[in-house]
């Protein structure tokens, strides 16, 4: 065995994008691709020498050809430790929960989270920090100026390790230990709910459940959580196997998406609670009996009933939300007394305000919810955060989401996903979007007054870190709002989302679907962004 130094040549497309550089995997599999970005990662990282690294991802195809390439790169450039888990697995949240408590240096997570997988399918990479958290835009930034002037890699040439038996296996000077991908994430997570009492109702048979993982990472985390340490009914998990196709589903759990679970809660006789999450485990759908919850609601109602569960109780310092998620929690928050922080999409935006202890809940109108725990969003945790609030106020899902509506009133709240739309036909409709922003403010658009019409920019209250262009704002005097942006983490063509909010506060009016209340707002949308010309598309591919 021996390090070698091989010649290589820059990629052009090396950026990472919201959450890592995601590809199609045929692009990985080119020549020098993935060793490539891998050191232009510990190029930026500095010394790493006697260091400890975190490696795992979510089980998709090239996932464990990518894991045998980083642990040899990773001995070569002197790393003592990487604790990688068993069988390459590893959910983002376990990744961050291990970061943390190992105090490693970061960590390495393969995903390409909720976007489809196999060999004709998408890859990623992404660096968390030792914060647990994804690496912040000044670090991705030198990751990407790196690889645009590398013209070398160093790997230790060495066989590859069995990644499938726990225990301590030497690489080089390196030591590779196989962890038990479960049992750290299990402990902290019991740390904060009360599990007996939700064991309680899952065995009683008070609270009957399904959870979906999609043929995707958290298959063997919800098999050990739900079903071995709190005795749900064997079944519980569907699709609980991880397989490098996802089952040639694809594990972006919505109402379009996880279609298997949705038909059996709107079906007859459904269980009293659903939950799907995605490719690597860090986004969550809640659904009732004939009920859907919305992931804005959900990150309202969990602020709002954060005080009865264990690692919530003394209370929340402050909340956080992306700035396209609806503004229901803002209303949780002014009711509490606490701060209301509004970023912009991606969860690495959330880190400094947690670091800070300016927040303690932080979520995304995609599906992804999280807290001070870790440093990502986390789809098992929101899962069990509504089982311990059901568990404890004995009532439905759908009871639960109407009193808080009664409280706080109603945002209704929509995003229609246009997916794989051309890439120039996407730029254009937002730049001609922003050539339209001076003239809006003070006009009546379809009945409605323009009081801000801009394109968001966040100055982090942290460390004063500016982030512009992080989507187009239209809103009203009412409080209702459409929002534009391209999403960040799709590697074909481009995908426009639109978000759609009005503010009902009328209790007789909380029972209208979310299309018939936004239905103004959605044909106003189409109207000032000519979405249909522009895109060529009549209708979304996805609505939520």
């Amino acid at each position: 065995m021996a390090i070698q130094t091989i010649s290589s040549s820059p990629f052009q497309d090396q950026k990472p994008g919201t959450s890592g550089l995601r590809k199609p995997v045929t692009v990985f599999q080119q020549p020098h691709y993935l060793e490539n970005f891998v050191q232009a990662i510990f190029d930026t990282l500095g010394d790493c020498q006697g260091q400890t690294l975190v490696l795992g991802g979510d089980g998709r195809y090239y996932n464990q050809t990518a894991i045998q390439i980083i642990l040899k790169m990773a001995a070569a450039h002197g790393f003592a430790r990487v604790k990688v888990g068993q069988n390459g697995i590893l959910s983002t949240p376990a990744a961050s929960c291990i970061i943390r408590k190992y105090q490693t240096l970061g960590g390495i997570i393969l995903s390409a989270s909720h976007n489809p997988a196999g060999p004709d399918g998408d890859f990623g990479i992404k660096f968390n920090t030792e914060n647990g958290g994804p690496a912040p835009e000044k670090v991705t930034a030198a990751m990407y100026a790196r690889s645009q002037v590398i013209s070398q890699y160093r790997i230790d040439e060495a066989p590859d390790v069995n990644l499938h038996t726990l225990g301590e296996f030497p690489l080089g000077a390196m030591v590779v230990e196989v962890i038990d991908a479960v049992a750290d994430y299990q402990a902290l997570l019991e740390s904060l709910f009360d599990f007996e009492r939700i064991r309680q109702a899952l065995v009683s048979g008070q609270i009957r459940i399904i959870f979906d993982a999609m043929h995707a990472v958290t298959g063997p985390y919800g098999q050990q959580i739900l079903e071995q340490c709190l005795q749900a009914p064997a079944g519980t998990v569907q699709n609980g196997i991880p397989l490098e196709d996802f089952g040639g589903g694809h594990p972006d759990p919505n109402l379009v998406y996880a279609h298997d679970l949705v038909e059996q809660l709107f079906g007859e006789s459904p269980p009293d609670f659903g939950a799907a999450s995605d490719g690597d485990g860090d986004r969550n759908m809640i659904l009732g009996g004939n009920f859907f919850v919305t992931p804005s609601d959900s990150l309202a109602i969990l602020a709002a009933n954060a005080t009865l569960v264990p690692g919530y109780r003394q209370g929340l310092t402050g909340v956080a939300r992306s700035m396209p998620t609806s503004q229901a929690v803002d209303r949780v928050a002014a009711k509490l007394g606490i701060d209301c922080f509004e970023t912009p999409t991606g969860w690495k935006f959330f880190g400094n305000l947690l670091d800070a202890d300016r927040a303690t809940l932080c979520g995304e109108e995609s599906f992804g919810t999280g807290s001070n725990h870790v440093r990502e969003k986390d789809g098992l945790w929101a899962v069990l955060f509504w089982l311990n609030i059901l568990a404890v106020r004995q009532q439905s899902v759908a009871e639960i989401v109407k009193d808080h509506w009664a409280t706080y009133g109603r945002n209704y709240y929509s995003r229609h996903d246009y997916e794989g739309v051309e890439s120039d036909r996407a730029a254009t409709l937002m730049d001609q979007l922003r050539q339209k922003l001076p003239t809006l403010a003070g006009q009546n658009l379809g009945g409605y007054d323009v009081v801000i019409a801009d394109d968001f920019s966040y100055t982090d209250p942290v460390d004063q870190s500016v982030s512009e262009q992080q989507g187009i704002r239209i809103i009203f005097n009412d409080g209702s709002r459409i929002v534009f942006r391209l999403s960040g983490t799709g590697t074909q063509g481009a995908t426009l989302r639109v978000y759609l909010e009005r503010f009902e506060p009328n209790p007789s009016r909380h029972n209208l679907d979310a299309q018939v209340a936004l239905a103004d707002l959605i044909a106003l949308a189409d109207d000032v962004a000519q979405i249909k010309v522009l895109t060529g598309r009549d209708r979304p591919t996805v609505i939520t």
